[in-house]
């Protein structure tokens, strides 16, 4: 059983929870999440099962789109709902300059990190230093916004967005900073993730539903393939002829490819496929004097 369940996340659970629901309904101990999505938020989790595990980071690089409340007027210890209040600030609802702000962020930025999360300094998690009333100085990190839409207007005090970014963003320190630049702070007062790589909510699954599959001993039938997941990423066949340097993980040059869906750019990430038509592995396109060649990135066999 190789490949990714795109699973529903619902609220109550940590992407773990996840894990360790799916790791006991398909009987699989070698299952792994693309991220983690906090326990308040829902919304697309791609989950990885078998050889499909080599590919959780990659999806973890991908693209990530979100639908979320931003409420102004208060500002939180999470930068989110589930946080205590910090302070109270009247909001001036003026739909035209909230527009404008939001739209103001779209970009390459540096963020920083809320002490609520996931990310280890000196083999501790961050939240874990903030439940000990300890914060500590996070570095930012470059994170890119690539659009920001707003979805509607919810007044007196909230507005709902629909964000698409890079990964390593924090959506509800993007809420904050919003607020904060309105002069009134704000948090996040609901998250929904509709697409992470190529996974979209349209065709995520929730946990029961993947239990009645794993009754029916149909939970299979309804894995995504490796293939799938790799399907925003350009793809080359190599010659039989090559088969052996392909296998052994070698660098193959321009001549070796015999298809491929569109002209590799340098740079870029490619999925690779054997004479038969079998994914091997992900190949980096490089060029020195003698033109373009591929190099192993991770192998998949």
């Amino acid at each position: 059983m190789d490949g990714i369940f795109n699973i529903y996340k619902e609220k109550g659970f940590t992407s773990h929870d996840v894990v360790a629901v799916v790791r006991k309904t398909i009987h699989m101990k070698k299952v792994g999440h693309t991220g983690t999505l906090d326990p308040d938020a829902e919304g697309v989790l791609p989950i990885c099962v078998g050889r499909a595990t080599k590919l959780s980071d990659i999806i973890m690089d991908g693209h990530k789109s979100y639908r979320a409340v931003l409420r102004l007027g208060i500002t939180t210890t999470t930068e989110d709902a589930s946080g205590e209040v910090l302070e109270t600030r009247p909001v001036e609802f003026d739909e035209e300059k909230i527009r404008c702000t939001a739209l103001s962020f779209i970009g390459k930025q540096e963020q920083i990190p809320p002490m609520y999360s996931a990310i280890k300094v000196n083999g501790k998690k961050l939240y874990e230093l903030a439940r000990e009333g300890r914060e500590i100085e996070r570095k930012a990190r470059t994170i890119e916004i690539y659009d920001i839409r707003i979805r509607r207007f919810l007044p007196p005090d909230a507005v709902q967005l629909e964000v698409d970014c890079s990964k390593g963003t924090y959506i509800r320190t993007l809420c904050a900073d919003i607020g904060k630049a309105l002069g009134c702070g704000g948090h996040m007062a609901e998250l929904l993730r509709t697409a992470a790589g190529a996974f979209t909510i349209e065709n995520a699954v929730r946990l029961s539903q993947l239990k009645e599959w794993a009754e029916q001993e149909q939970a299979e039938n309804h894995l995504l393939s490796m293939e799938q997941a790799l399907r925003e990423f350009p793809k080359i066949r190599i010659a039989e002829r090559f088969t052996k340097l392909l296998v052994n993980g070698a660098r193959l040059p321009e001549h070796s490819f015999t298809e491929q869906d569109r002209a590799p750019v340098e740079g870029e990430t490619a999925a690779v496929y054997d004479s038969a038509g079998n994914l091997t592995g992900l190949y980096t396109v490089r060029k020195d004097e003698a033109g373009l060649y591929i190099k192993p990135l991770k192998m998949l066999i």
